[in-house]
């Protein structure tokens, strides 16, 4: 019974999949920014809700562009609770271009590409994001660049904190959490670090019974003159204070 309950979750997830690439490739041609950007946020929770996964929203997400927000992460999962809590544009490991559909996907929410240690890309990647937060986007990035348990907190890598500066906007910190429902303990079920396989962290996530995500959002932060690693800090203290609240 278990087996076919984690079938039926992993054939309507590849449907709701199938839908959205479609969307991508059909409709969102069609479309203004505005309608690209409610379709994200609404398929990223209907596909939460497909895989069992409850969503809870705490603080204020943004109203609007231009802010960069700023998280901890967690699992593969993580851009698709945050499109689910406040549709954005994430900046993300240009791995996910050799991803058949799920480049589709990412290319459709609007990911800006970044080649991993390249710090020539880093700068092109820092000039790009600071020209569209000019433009009133809503940025996400992930500043530990890979990955943790969910327990501890990962160093900060400044560099796309500078786009922030560059551009003049604020930054506002989110902290991601995944927890068992019923106990409130966190859980280790979308957990994707260290050695751990993209399919093992599939099977738990589908075979997990009461899994709930919680996203707490907190106040957007003005640069008032600190150099991007004195603010990158100051960021983390603060996911780190949201994600033990």
């Amino acid at each position: 019974m278990k087996l076919l309950g984690v079938s039926w979750k992993l054939l309507r997830a590849m449907v709701h999949a199938g839908h959205g690439f479609w969307t991508i490739k059909i409709i969102f041609p069609r479309l203004e920014q505005a309608d690209r950007d409610a379709r994200v946020h609404a398929w990223s929770g209907q596909m939460l809700r497909i895989v069992g996964i409850e969503l809870v929203v705490n603080g204020i997400p943004p109203a609007g562009g231009p802010v960069l927000l700023v998280s901890n992460h967690i699992s593969w999962l993580d851009i698709l609770v945050i499109h689910a809590s406040r549709h954005c544009r994430f900046v993300s490991k240009s791995d996910i271009q050799g991803w058949p559909v799920v480049n589709t996907l990412a290319a459709g929410a609007g990911t800006l590409y970044l080649e991993r240690g390249s710090r020539r890309d880093a700068h092109r990647v820092v000039g790009k994001m600071a020209e569209r937060l000019r433009e009133g986007d809503i940025l996400a990035v992930f500043p530990e660049g890979t990955t943790g348990d969910g327990i501890t907190l990962k160093p900060f890598h400044a560099n796309l904190i500078q786009a922030a500066i560059e551009a003049s906007v604020p930054v506002q910190p989110m902290a991601l959490k995944f927890i068992d429902a019923a106990s409130g303990a966190t859980s280790f079920a979308p957990s994707y670090v260290g050695d751990e396989t993209l399919v093992g962290s599939i099977w738990r996530t589908l075979t997990a019974t009461g899994l709930k995500t919680v996203v707490t959002f907190g106040a957007p932060q003005a640069h008032q003159g600190q150099t991007r690693r004195v603010w990158s800090e100051s960021l983390r203290e603060e996911i780190e204070r949201l994600r033990r609240d």
